[in-house]
């Protein structure tokens, strides 16, 4: 740190030599604390350019509360032990991601636990006047994967609809549409997920750097969102344009990625430059105001270095706890044994298609037929929660991106009638390169209840695991043939195998430890 403006009194220098040492060494011990939840950040870091990024958010971070030196230099350094409430809630919300395997909410705590360490050991005064370069931690997350399947969605809505706008017929099913000169499919370097991060990242540091009203700061953030979501389907559209005026002979290849950093780049300058208009960067930084002034007088300062050590007790409970629930043996685990029931009989297997769910520590893949007709039962175990071997997961899926003979036309939450009652089932229309249709229905099991909700079955196996209950559950697949203008006989097939076989499918969970 630069030499402190001689102006400034004695107690202002020396006030941060102690606060700042402590905090420094506080981060340092919580980062080896959560040593996996920071090393899993960096590894998604390294393996995925789409967020490569994150190598650069520390260091910015660094950077921009470097700018602002001299405006810290002149707070004193409170402990504040309010910011303790943040770090045990922080602290709780990483046990529970952990105990669901949920990296990114465990990752989110984390940053959040690091601010709070800062705001308990410096205070709120210092929180505040680093409030951006604080947040702007939170981008070092690799989060947004979930996103990747709605963009896909809206960009080929978008595109479909802009090509029928050029008049050029479009026949779709799902993502995948075929024009005239050729087929295409949106998959996931298509959903713009790439661009969107980099827009929000870099949209959000130009606001800050450029802008001083909050006002303009987050109504720029805003369109660094909006943007690059609409830019991306246009630049779908160019895309396929290209390929099809020039005969499928460009924007096919490597091409198709130049032709969409290019026109990304472009659009990011013009957003840039359309800011610049409203810049007011030549402006002080708006004070911290006299309202935190009064927050901060009316607290009670502690000694610095037992501060510390509590703030460390504290944030150690929760590695710790999620350490000895790690440590304990797996239960018994039943072998996944259907017996026939309602006259479905073991069968010859009719399609190559198979669910991919990995981890699991018991699985069956059986196909089932009565009366002329088939359904594959697939079912997958885990006897509790850990990481790689999670029943949510996002390496569990009916087919892969890109996968050579099967393609997903049409996936969705639906709501469908088992054994005369409404029950919702995650719902997946294949198509094989032979020709073949499947109808696939999907659902876990949870202490014997269906839950389709990917965020629902995370919370409940994460609550359970952590009050020491049984947190194993079940995925259950079936899927059966169907022809392109009759879905409704798969449905009814679906349905009556579900209401036959379910009795048999929930009595597997009852073999654990016995119960």
């Amino acid at each position: 740190m630069s030499a402190l403006p001689e102006s400034l009194p004695a107690t202002a220098r020396n006030g941060w030599l102690l606060p700042g040492v402590l905090a420094l060494g506080s981060l340092l011990l919580l980062t080896a604390m959560f040593w996996p939840t920071f090393h899993s950040m960096v590894e998604v870091w390294e393996r995925s350019e789409t967020f490569t990024h994150g190598f650069l958010i520390f260091p910015i971070s660094a950077w921009l509360i470097w700018r602002k030196r001299h405006a810290l230099a002149r707070i004193e350094p409170r402990t504040d032990l309010r910011g303790l409430v943040l770090l045990a809630l922080a602290g709780a919300g990483w046990l529970l991601a952990d105990a669901g395997s949920v990296n990114v909410v465990a990752q989110y705590a984390f940053i959040a636990i690091l601010i709070a360490a800062i705001w308990t050991l410096l205070g709120w005064e210092v929180v505040c006047a680093s409030f951006f370069p604080l947040m702007f931690l939170f981008f070092a997350v690799p989060v947004g994967e979930f996103l990747i399947q709605p963009l896909m969605g809206v960009t080929a809505d978008i595109t479909v609809t802009m090509l029928q706008a050029t008049g050029i017929p479009v026949y779709r099913e799902g993502t995948f549409f075929s024009i005239p000169s050729g087929d295409w499919s949106v998959v996931e370097a298509c959903s713009g997920l790439r661009y969107l991060i980099a827009s929000v990242t870099l949209g959000s540091l130009y606001a800050y750097l450029t802008y001083r009203s909050w006002k303009r700061r987050l109504l720029f953030s805003i369109v660094a969102i909006i943007v690059p979501v609409f830019a991306n389907s246009g630049r779908a559209y160019i895309i396929v344009m290209i390929g099809h005026l020039s005969g499928m002979k460009y924007a096919v290849g490597i091409d198709h990625l130049i032709y969409g950093w290019v026109f990304f780049g472009l659009v990011m300058l013009l957003l840039f430059w359309i800011g610049s208009f409203w810049r007011e960067d030549d402006q002080p930084e708006p004070d911290v105001g006299d309202l935190t002034r009064k927050a901060v007088a009316q607290t009670t300062p502690r000694p610095a270095l037992p501060v510390a050590l509590t703030v460390l007790l504290v944030a150690v409970v929760w590695p710790a706890y999620a350490t000895w629930l790690d440590m304990r043996p797996l239960p018994a685990m039943p072998e996944l044994q259907i017996e026939a029931q309602q006259g479905w009989l073991p069968g010859d297997p009719f399609t190559t298609w198979a669910p991919h769910w990995v981890g699991a520590d018991r699985q069956l893949r059986q196909p089932y037929t009565r009366e002329g007709r088939s359904v594959l039962l697939g079912l997958d175990y885990y006897v509790t929660q850990r990481q790689d071997a999670e029943l949510i997961n996002s390496q569990n899926f009916m087919i892969r991106q890109n996968d050579p003979e099967w393609s997903n036309v049409g996936e969705a939450v639906a709501d469908v009638q088992i054994g005369g009652q409404a029950h919702k089932v995650r719902q997946a229309k294949l198509r094989g390169s032979n020709g073949q249709r499947l109808l696939v229905w999907q659902w876990n099991l949870i202490n014997q209840r269906p839950v389709v909700s990917d965020y629902q079955a995370k919370m409940i196996l994460a609550l359970d695991r952590v009050r020491l209950k049984r947190d194993d559950g079940l995925s259950v697949v079936i899927a059966t043939p169907y022809e392109d203008n009759d879905i409704e006989s798969a449905v009814d097939t679906l349905a009556g195998f579900a209401a036959d076989m379910a009795p048999a499918i929930g009595r597997t969970l009852d073999q654990v430890d016995g119960q």
